[in-house]
């Protein structure tokens, strides 16, 4: 009889499962739960972008495309870029489709990391980061962003955290789940840092359109920065696209021709319909973005202001479509609270812990949900902490 146990890798045996889909998962069979733990755009992909997508099919363009992506939609995104950020790219060499923003950041991971590498990862951010360094060989430094500083990432604990094992910086910035962002002036500080070493920045800027009261800037904008930047993003939030799956990835030639080797060999090409689609998104959905970032905006201030009133200290998010409040006061961890607001309040929210182990005494909540889901849970989650 085999052993599992011998024979699987202890690599990936030593993950721990995403703490937000084990709450996405707890709802199953559920009744009357109001859930805000995936943060997925309640938008339906406008029109004109799923009409391009079933024009693509009924002119039968199924085949394979370009493995780093179709000229048209490489072009398209070296464009938008510099449209709206003011980057520019070779759309030949220096940008490759993925599937979504997922595959983006590990193709990043993996073409830069040899063994015992170090990568300097601020937290609380998306769970992913740290698992596909391990994966890769590297070793993940936590550094804890700390409320006083806005969860911001400063220079000074930057600089502190770079060894001469350090291979580069993941800058998750605008911020999941706490909803920070970097001013231009905050990464011209992390760029005085970096200018004198050979750390590279992997920048996740899947957020990147859905910030509010300024323009998102990418730390491939600043002075020095571009050349030792590789940008991950996509389409799902911005054009409410998530089962699309497709992102992109934009670097100095000398890395992404490194990178697609890696899409080359697991993946091929991202899927020809999702291209199509993102094309026309990438041309055309300026409008699209605006109306929905407006939308999340109204939300955004709406539940900052009801978390607030329910006397729970909350830090005002300035990007993507999250908020981050402390919970640790009524004495309960992070998840005894979300587990007890589920099954007491029918009100689904993510326990910080999810985030990093920095994250307990928070909770993240996803406002990519209608009002009338916000109000009913403002409701659930009042009645629930009067009565702790």
């Amino acid at each position: 009889m085999i052993s599992y146990d011998s024979v699987l890798s202890k690599r990936t045996a030593s993950l721990r499962p995403s703490g937000i889909r084990k709450f996405f998962d707890m709802l199953a069979g559920m009744q009357d739960v109001i859930a805000l733990t995936v943060g997925q755009p309640d938008f339906v992909t406008p029109w004109h972008i799923r009409e391009a997508a079933i024009q693509s099919l009924e002119k039968g363009k199924t085949y394979y495309t370009s493995n780093a992506g179709t000229t048209d939609l490489r072009e398209g995104i070296a464009e938008y870029l510099d449209r709206r950020f003011g980057l520019h790219y070779d759309a030949a060499h220096e940008i490759c489709v993925t599937v979504g923003g997922s595959e983006a950041i590990d193709m990043g991971i993996r073409a830069l990391l040899d063994p015992g590498d170090e990568v300097i990862i601020p937290v609380p951010s998306f769970v992913c980061y740290a698992p596909l360094v391990t994966m890769a060989g590297g070793t993940p430094i936590l550094l804890e962003m700390r409320p006083e500083d806005h969860f911001k990432l400063t220079p000074e604990r930057l600089s502190a955290a770079i060894t001469p094992r350090t291979k580069f910086l993941v800058l998750p910035y605008p911020n999941h789940p706490t909803g920070a962002i970097l001013t231009r002036e905050e990464l011209e500080a992390i760029a005085a840092v970096l200018r004198p070493t050979n750390v590279m920045i992997l920048s996740d800027e899947i957020y990147a359109e859905l910030t509010y009261g300024r323009p998102h800037t990418s730390i491939a904008a600043i002075p020095d920065m571009w050349e030792r930047t590789i940008l991950a993003s996509g389409f799902s939030k911005s054009y409410a696209m998530t089962g699309w799956r497709l992102g992109y990835i934009a670097a100095p030639a000398p890395v992404s021709v490194q990178m697609l080797k890696l899409h080359q060999y697991a993946i091929m090409c991202a899927p020809t319909v999702s291209q199509f689609a993102a094309l026309e998104a990438i041309r055309n959905g300026d409008e699209d973005i605006e109306m929905m970032r407006t939308e999340y905006d109204r939300r955004r201030i709406f539940l900052h202001q009801g978390l607030t009133d329910l006397g729970l200290e909350c830090f005002e998010p300035e990007g993507a479509f999250y908020m981050y409040p402390r919970i640790g006061q009524y004495g309960l961890s992070s998840d005894e609270f979300c587990e007890r607001l589920l099954n007491e309040a029918r009100c689904a929210i993510v326990p910080g812990t999810a985030f990093g182990s920095c994250g307990e005494g928070y909770a993240r909540i996803s406002y990519a949900y209608s009002m009338h889901h916000l109000e009913m849970a403002l409701e659930r989650i009042g009645k629930f902490v009067s009565s702790l």
